[in-house]
């Protein structure tokens, strides 16, 4: 009778200690709750200019933000906001065609995304059409291809592979969402295969990756990308698919050394591993993402990475400031062997490459 006894009582601890640890990913405080911040900052989305390249096309990191509102409007049921950003969409089709990014840049293609997840919410067939041309893009070789474009497709990977580890969220994140819509495993496989390639040929021995092979600096949101693409693929990557263990093995020693190197205070700096760094937002961000979904799919220890997500969600919210805008974010940033190229990168508030990834957060803090 005492041993069943113990057993029992071992078993009731045990599911309390999990509880425990999974509930710091809830209960959060007045101002730092994810329904509040993100209705904060969906919102603001919303009422925005279209961020262009160049004065032309859509930037990729408005289609991050798009897609991380949307996602936030999906989880509270905000119907008002999810016509919002459908409306903010529906130009495209129009007067505002000519901002369609063209569909030959790693950069450019992943504008897909959007459109599929709009497919996945309206059943549209002018998102999906859209949407499917551009991750089909990605594997069609043009006719006016370079040498190297060419010998990546013969290998069966993307024509626009250019192993920078931005690519792992650009290229992954419209052929996942691809697959999605069409249930059709070519598009997952080809995401897959394509992160192999990235993980064999740049993670570091300590699980991070530099800004580029021959520029050896952990630059946060470079490395951000990577992070994400890899939580948001193992997401959706069947279980049974010969990937899926490799891609496992890089996602967890990366959160690993990610955990090692965060700041007492929550953040993660500018260059993840130079302590007299600044704290960065955007990096910091994505990587609080990849810890929630790690515990929350069960592949990161509770009691270890849960509370560092929510020490590191509390310290982000902080840095919104009273328009909405999340400061200290590193604008764009191009690879440059100099360490005091990313001490001096300038500083944006409500640059979008922040905005996003914590809408991302706030969307993905809801999930039960």
């Amino acid at each position: 009778m005492y041993k069943k006894l113990f057993v029992s009582l071992l078993a009731v601890c045990s599911f309390q200690f999990l509880f425990a640890q999974q509930n710091h990913l809830a209960g959060f405080p007045k101002k730092f709750a994810p329904k509040e911040v993100g209705k904060r900052l969906a919102y603001h989305f919303v009422d925005g200019r279209h961020e262009l390249y160049a004065g032309k096309y859509i930037h990729y990191a408005e289609v991050c933000s798009w897609n991380g509102a949307l996602d936030y409007a999906l989880k509270t049921k905000d119907r008002k906001l999810m016509r919002l950003l459908q409306d903010k969409f529906e130009p495209f089709f129009t007067r505002e065609k000519v901002l369609l990014p063209p569909m030959n840049h790693v950069d450019y293609n992943m504008f897909g995304s959007l459109a599929l997840k709009l497919y996945q919410i309206t059943k549209d067939e002018r998102y999906r059409k859209i949407g499917l041309a551009y991750a089909d893009a990605q594997w069609t070789l043009p006719g006016n291809a370079k040498r190297q474009e060419k010998d990546w497709a013969d290998k069966g990977y993307s024509w626009q592979t250019r192993m920078w580890i931005d690519d792992m969220y650009m290229i992954t994140v419209v052929q996942n969402e691809a697959y999605k819509v069409t249930g059709d495993r070519k598009y997952v496989d080809r995401a897959a295969k394509e992160m192999v390639l990235y993980l064999d040929e740049l993670q570091r021995p300590n699980g991070l990756f530099y800004h580029a092979p021959d520029v050896p600096y952990y630059w946060g949101r470079g490395d951000g990308w990577m992070a994400v693409g890899m939580a948001d693929l193992l997401r959706d990557l069947p279980q049974d698919h010969p990937n899926r263990p490799r891609i496992m093995e890089g996602y967890l020693a990366m959160m690993k050394s990610l955990k090692n190197y965060q700041r007492p205070n929550g953040m993660w700096n500018q260059l993840i591993d130079e302590a007299d760094f600044w704290p960065e937002t955007s990096g910091t961000a994505m990587f609080t993402y990849a810890f929630i979904r790690g515990v929350q799919q069960g592949w990161l220890d509770a009691a270890a990475y849960a509370p560092a997500a929510r020490k590191a969600w509390m310290a982000m919210v902080s840095y919104i400031d009273e328009r909405n805008n999340v400061t200290e974010v590193c604008i764009g940033t191009g690879k440059k062997n100099d360490k005091q190229h990313y001490h001096n990168r300038p500083r944006n508030a409500g640059d979008l490459h922040g905005q996003a990834p914590y809408l991302w957060c706030a969307a993905a803090l809801m999930d039960k």
